[in-house]
């Protein structure tokens, strides 16, 4: 189940894949053999798994240079060198923040956006309700993130809710 850290930790992985606006394509279900995780697969080919490992509520981010393991207020790399590195004025860079109570703040002082926006944590919800649903359904699914629906499979579909009762439903 991808419960509150699932979201804090795909919240960084988001982010750090420039996906805040989108998601992944694909989610499939562990099946104890090709894919021994959750496994979600991005348009750009970038494969993230859901699994536990010596870090609790951590990342592991695996480049063709080495790793970095991501934790809050953490960070290893391997090799150490990495975690020096100087990323290059034309290399890619994510926002930064080092304060996200401050810069909300802010926000509603300047009527701009804040770092982590509305539209950022519902993409980040979504990447973990899907993949609840892959592991209910226990089978692959393609994800639209465009149109936030999966691809031709109305049961999956029908988990994305749930229908209102008349006590709390919208009325127009």
């Amino acid at each position: 189940m991808v419960t509150d850290w699932g979201a804090h930790m795909f919240d960084i992985v988001q982010w750090s894949l420039d996906m805040d606006n989108s998601g992944p394509v694909e989610v499939i279900a562990p099946d104890g053999k090709e894919h021994p995780f959750l496994t979600y697969r991005y348009d750009n080919g970038i494969v993230m798994t859901h699994e536990k490992w010596d870090w609790n509520n951590a990342i592991l981010f695996t480049g063709t240079e080495g790793e970095l393991r991501v934790q809050r207020k953490k960070l290893e790399t391997t090799p150490a060198s990495l975690a020096t590195k100087v990323i290059g004025e034309t290399e890619k860079h994510v926002y930064h923040s080092d304060n996200h109570y401050k810069d909300f703040l802010e926000a509603m002082r300047k009527r701009s956006k804040p770092i982590c926006d509305v539209e950022i944590g519902h993409r980040t919800a979504s990447v973990c309700n899907i993949g609840n649903i892959a592991y209910r359904l226990k089978r692959p699914l393609q994800w639209n993130p465009r149109k936030e629906q999966f691809k031709k499979d109305d049961e999956a579909n029908a988990l994305l809710g749930r229908p209102m009762t008349n006590e709390w439903g919208i009325k127009i």
